[in-house]
């Protein structure tokens, strides 16, 4: 009998085991992944929230000068970033997440080409908050439609997400 099941993910591999779930991050990509996040996505929302400081500052001194459309444009670009980090302050860089921990999971599927499909992992982190951990999968080009099938075949055999 099959204990482990294993798909890839962007940055590795996705091991569904019978007690948690472990991502585990291999070659070039998965170093990178090691170095500029870790385990808490903490630094990105640190340097998200630098650009977006930035962007609001050069758009006030643009607006000053009359440069309006330039100015609008800034603000616009600031107000995205801001976006991202509201949305993100929840997520979670976990490697391990236990599947006893988890409350739901959905599949977010993407756009050929644009986006990647992902699951999203809902969980409560050792404090008993609520926490978000995305399982991006492979694209376009890495054969991510059959990545794609597989791991959603293993998830509803696993009955973590319904199909």
């Amino acid at each position: 009998m099959e204990t482990e099941k294993l798909f890839r993910t962007k940055t590795g591999f996705c091991h569904i085991l019978p007690d948690k779930i472990v991502l585990t991050r291999e070659g070039k990509i998965g170093e990178i992944a090691n170095i500029t996040v870790g385990n808490s996505v903490t630094r990105i929302l640190i340097i998200y929230s630098i650009f977006s400081l930035a962007l609001f500052y050069f758009s006030f001194s643009i607006f000053k000068t009359g440069q309006i459309f330039q100015s609008i444009l800034f603000f616009l670009l600031g107000i995205y970033f801001s976006y991202g980090i509201f949305n993100s302050l929840n997520n979670s860089a976990t490697p391990i997440i236990e599947r006893r921990k988890i409350k739901s999971v959905k599949l977010k599927k993407g756009v050929s080409g644009l986006t990647r499909t992902r699951f999203e992992v809902f969980f409560e982190d050792t404090n008993g908050k609520l926490k978000k951990r995305l399982i991006i999968l492979p694209g376009t080009l890495e054969n991510g439609k059959e990545e794609e099938e597989k791991a959603v075949k293993i998830m509803i055999e696993e009955k973590l997400i319904l199909n």
